[in-house]
Parts: C-alpha cells; structure tokens; sequence
C-alpha cells in the first residue's frame, strides 16, 4: 500500500506510509509516547488516563489519552474561490533518500478547496460502484491485532468535531447531551451525532452509518488506520481509499508496514527504511502531528467521446485509478504497471510505442504530475494511527508555464537513481523531459527563469 518516502524521488504515497529520518526520530524520542487502547473496545468504554512512557507499556497496548485538543481558528474564505495548493516537491539535481517530514499545524490537518465537489462526485460513484473494495475494517487478528473498528469510529468523531470548526461555513454538527454514555466530544461539549455538508444537502449519521465510508465522503482525502500488534509492528486495518491511483485495499488489508512496502517492491526499503519506520510509528506522540508530500506522473488517455466510456465519464483524468497506465483494477492478478510495461496483455500498443521506439512522440496533453499531500497523527483514544493521503493532478502543460518549474522537474526527474525511475515507469511518460526542457528554455529567453538555479526554492 504505502511506498517509501524519498522526498525528491517522491516514490507515490502509498506505499510511503511513514518512513524515518534520524532527525525526526531524535526530536519525537524525546515526546513523552501515549499508550494505547484495547482496540476491541468500544469509544468510550475507559476513561482517558495520563499517558504513560515509551517504556511503561508492551507493544500492542494503549491506554486512553487525556488530550487537550488546541484551538481550531475557521476559516471564512468561500472555497469556490479557493484553488489547491500548487505543491512542487521536486529540486534540482540528484535526489537524497529523506522522509521530508515536517510539523504540521493543527489547523491545517485537512484542506478543502474549490475542488472538493468534483472530488465527492468522484468517491461516491466509486463507493457507489465498487462497494467494498474501496471501504474495509479488517477484523482482529487473533493473539497480534485488534480490529479497526473502534479507530475507525474514532476518525470519524475527530474528523467532524475539527471540519465543524475549521470549515463552519460548510459543515454543521448535531450533538449528544453530554449525560449520555458515550466519550466527550472536544472541549468537554457533547458527541456528535450528526455532520451535514451544508453545500451539498446531505447530513451523515455517525451512529447509523458506515464510519470510513462517512469519513471518505466528508473530504478530499484517502485514509489508512494503523494499529499497533502485539509483535510490535504496525498493521492496516482499516481504510477508506478510492483514489489510489495504482493500488488496491483488498491486497493490503490487514498486512503489517513491512509487508507492504515489500510486496510493493519499493526501492531501497530494505536497506535504508525498514529499521527506522518501525520505532517513528511507536514513538509517534498525540500532540505532534507531521506532513510530507510526493510527486509521480501518469499518463492518460485523451478525452473519449460523450457515452462512450462510463467510468470515463465519471473520472476523465483518471484521478481514481490510472487506466491508460495500469489497466484493469478488477483483474484478479493484478500487477502495477503490468499493462504498460507489456505484461498485462499479449498486444500492446503502449509497450510498442514505449520500447520499440515510438513513431510520434508522447502528447504532452496527457500527462499529469501527481503530487500527494500526506498526514500522520496519533489518535489518542485508540492509539491508532490516521494516515491520510491527499491527491492532486496537475497537466504537464500547465506545469509548464509556472515559473522556474519546468526545469527544477526535468533535473530532478533526470537525478533519479534507475531503481527508482524503473519503479516509477520513467519510460512512459520520459518524453515529457524534452517538451520540460523546451519550457525551460523559453522561460530562460524571456527572463522568467535561469540556466540552472540550484537555488531554487522546494517549499513542499
């Protein structure tokens, strides 16, 4: 599921899921870490207790954590107006394995922008569509791991009490009397019963409906929960992701991190990543929540004609799952890539035109930069922890035309070491570095950019 986290490769997220630096690792050591809870509970079944140290608790075990939660300030913009967040997390020259972590306010854990409608069309035919296949609560596994769902239940809480707050404008909460038996809501008021997304009419109700297939439908983001066994690893046991991209829940659904990343084939898991993820995520505390971002590309098909393709139709960037690139996501020996690199099929146009040497190069038009933008925090009743993983498409051609970027990306794409261009499908999209250094070389022209400016900021 989660790939690993080379902040200038920028592997895609999902195999990510939490790589460490030693940087990071020395300043969450010194947290005090907050135990976990029994995971087959229900919420609100213990009271929250002080959290004990890092050496006061056995793996796999959490107790409740009294959290103060901070101040949310809202934010009163009118999304329609609101444009995504250009991220750009790509520099100059030859990538360095790094996690790229970073603080994340608490303000900022989910971003709504003049997307998110396009976006809840596109998660709810694919809930629609595909069921289950894109909503799984793993059940325990007996004598290792707890069930998601009462992390599960968790996310859903805290994702109403914060988008209530943070996005007053769009989400409205209903609540629980505070007498009634259930854990507090934030800031000692009541539970929520109810989230209504004020735009869209529709109220969803946190007791009778599905708790990640809610949580899916609130946002723009895919989650993953993790929990803590009690082998000491962490394992997927809960997920809402209909925007993968390239891979599918049911393949990774109750597999520990380790697993994952290796049946991911991610590129130098083993010999730089596995050692250190393991003790970020047990040491990973409440109060300190991290951002990180990535990049890949993909390549997609151009616009078909009206009714000719109805999952087309329903995603013509193919922002759920990459078609041109991947193929079939229901063929039951589904391989990533296998349908470009040629192995999908017996005839491939793709793989001919790809490495047999095409005869017109690569229409610009159909590539997209994908960047992600990913959280991780520490849920303090269940001691899960959220990963969300929020996508963004860019065109090429509109990558194009901001300045500096066109050259900033063809040297970091060109830094890439060959396991990770390999991993990444380079081949597919490799002509999109001719027309990045036509761009550049324009921008340069005209004033607009320089030769070769190492200096380059790489805000994200």
């Amino acid at each position: 599921m989660f790939s690993p986290s080379i902040a200038d490769a920028g592997l895609p997220a999902v195999f990510v899921l939490f790589v460490v630096v030693a940087l990071v690792i020395r300043q969450f050591a010194r947290s005090a870490l907050r135990p976990r809870t029994d995971q087959s509970n229900n919420l609100g079944a213990r009271a929250p207790t002080t959290a004990a140290k890092a050496g006061e608790r056995q793996p796999g075990e959490w107790a409740p954590v009294q959290f103060d939660y901070p101040h949310v300030d809202p934010f009163i913009e009118d999304i329609s107006n609101v444009k995504p967040i250009p991220y750009r997390p790509f520099r100059w020259g030859e990538y360095h394995v790094t996690m790229g972590i970073r603080s994340m306010p608490w303000d900022e854990w989910i971003e709504i922008d003049q997307q998110f409608f396009d976006y809840h069309k596109v998660v709810e035919h694919r809930i629609r569509m595909r069921g289950d296949s894109t909503i799984k609560v793993h059940p325990a596994q007996p004598g290792i791991v707890g069930s998601g769902q009462a992390a599960a239940e968790e996310l859903v809480h805290e994702l109403a009490e914060y988008l209530s707050r943070r996005y007053p404008s769009i989400y409205q909460v209903t609540r629980k009397p505070l007498s009634e038996k259930c854990f507090p809501g934030w800031y000692g008021e009541g539970a929520v019963k109810t989230i209504g997304i004020l735009p869209l009419r529709v109220t969803y109700d946190l007791d009778e409906q599905d708790s990640m297939t809610v949580a899916s439908l609130l946002v723009q983001e895919d989650f993953a929960l993790m929990l803590e066994g009690s082998d000491g690893r962490y394992y997927l046991q809960a997920g809402a992701i209909c925007i993968p991209g390239f891979w599918r829940l049911k393949d990774k659904i109750g597999m520990p991190l380790d697993e994952i990343h290796m049946t991911g084939n991610v590129p130098q898991y083993q010999s730089k990543l596995h050692l250190s993820m393991g003790r970020f995520f047990r040491r990973l505390p409440v109060d300190k929540p991290v951002v990180r971002n990535n990049y890949g590309f993909q390549v997609v098909k151009p616009p078909a004609a009206p009714g000719a393709d109805p999952e087309a139709a329903a995603d013509p960037t193919e922002l759920a799952w990459s078609r041109t690139m991947h193929g079939d996501e229901d063929k039951a020996d589904f391989e990533r890539s296998a349908y470009i690199r040629g192995t999908g099929a017996p005839t491939n146009e793709l793989r001919d035109a790809h490495r047999g040497g095409r005869v017109a190069p690569l229409d610009p038009a159909t590539a997209y930069l994908r960047t992600e933008r990913q959280t991780l925090r520490r849920l303090p009743r269940t001691g899960a922890i959220a990963f969300t993983i929020r996508v963004y498409q860019t065109p090429v051609v509109q990558l194009a035309r901001e300045p500096g970027v066109p050259g900033r990306l063809a040297s970091a794409v060109r830094g890439w070491s060959e396991d990770v261009a390999e991993y990444k499908d380079l081949f597919a999209y490799k002509d999109v570095l001719q027309y990045l250094d036509q761009s550049h070389n324009e921008q340069v022209e005209k004033g607009i950019a320089v030769e070769n400016d190492r200096s380059a900021a790489y805000p994200f």
